[in-house]
């Protein structure tokens, strides 16, 4: 019988969820997607291929005498454009999380990303830019997707950023299983089973919402804790796994049963909703585990923005005594 793995991909969409150049040559995923965290684990592993990128990028920076954050951003563009050499799909980039809460940001960074993705042959089919699902995030994918700049929405935790993502016109969104099942388990003490796991529930609600009404943004789970949760979503239009869980499903040879389809959503699909900024951050505030994982989710990405700022100084220190040269 074919591994789990195998059998998903003929079901659902499998994203590596890595900066992980040899996982990614490994499972050969369609799509891959990235945020701070995981660049900054890239770029402090022992990688020679993701080292030569980060050198590379310190000696454009010297050579055209750019500050730290921006040597950093040709970093994150340098790893996604490899992984665009490795993946036949998508790859996401995430735009700077200290931007979250700021639009017009958004939209120039997002515009900056693009940019330069194309002026490396890249066209911005292949890339989704990953934003933050906050009112002012969901607003400047709105303004990017009218650009024809696709859009990919994390730190999502709950119907409402689902409902006004769709509602932006958002090309895909990223629901989070695992953090959804931490804050439960932490708040309430609970065991759960893959059927009453909170992030699964949610993830499935999601899908019901778009595919009971039409709504053609694309749902991919994410941050998955284990196997099971995995599981309990195959079907579902993409899942976005880590190397050590992608690795679990392909050493097991067991029947996979799909749980998830446009089919079978539709029969119980929550009623279409239409929200303004008054009734978003309403329905978002009375939910506590969607508002303290959003804020804790930015604060998170945003320390490790920092440290791969941080580990990017250092690497120019370190190269100052060899003279710069233009690539």
């Amino acid at each position: 019988m074919a591994s789990k793995l195998d059998q998903l991909k003929a079901m659902t969409v499998v994203v590596a969820d890595t900066g992980d150049l040899d996982a990614i040559r490994k499972y050969k995923p369609v799509d891959c997607t990235t945020n701070p965290s995981l660049i900054l684990k890239a770029v402090q592993s022992d990688s020679k291929a993701i080292h030569e990128l980060v050198d590379e990028a310190v000696v454009w920076g010297r050579s055209h005498n750019k500050p730290t954050s921006v040597i950093a951003d040709r970093v994150v563009i340098n790893v996604g454009a490899e992984l665009t050499r490795l993946v036949p799909g998508r790859v996401s980039t995430e735009v700077n999380a200290d931007l979250s809460f700021d639009t017009e940001g958004t939209i120039e960074k997002a515009r900056a990303i693009i940019a330069d993705y194309e002026s490396r042959g890249i066209d911005r089919g292949r890339i989704l830019i990953k934003i933050a699902s906050t009112w002012e995030g969901i607003r400047a994918a709105e303004v990017l997707q009218g650009d024809g700049i696709d859009c990919n929405m994390t730190l999502l935790f709950s119907l409402a950023q689902a409902a006004a993502a769709a509602d932006a016109g958002v090309f895909l969104v990223s629901p989070f299983v695992g953090r959804i099942f931490d804050w439960y388990t932490k708040s309430t003490g609970e065991k759960y089973t893959p059927e009453t796991d909170p992030g699964v529930r949610s993830v499935r609600q999601i899908y019901s919402y778009y595919k009971g009404n039409d709504i053609p943004t694309i749902v991919m789970g994410a941050s998955f804790r284990n196997q099971g949760e995995i599981e309990a979503l195959a079907g579902c239009d993409r899942l976005t796994i880590s190397p050590s869980l992608l690795e679990a499903l392909a050493k097991d040879q067991g029947k996979l049963e799909r749980k998830l389809s446009p089919e079978s959503a539709r029969g119980n699909a929550p009623s279409r909703m239409s929200l303004d900024e008054k009734s978003f951050r309403y329905m978002l505030n009375e939910d506590a585990m969607a508002t303290d994982k959003l804020a804790d989710g930015i604060r998170l990405f945003a320390q490790d923005l920092t440290k791969l700022r941080e580990l990017v100084s250092k690497r120019i220190e370190a190269s100052a005594a060899v003279p710069a040269e233009l690539p």
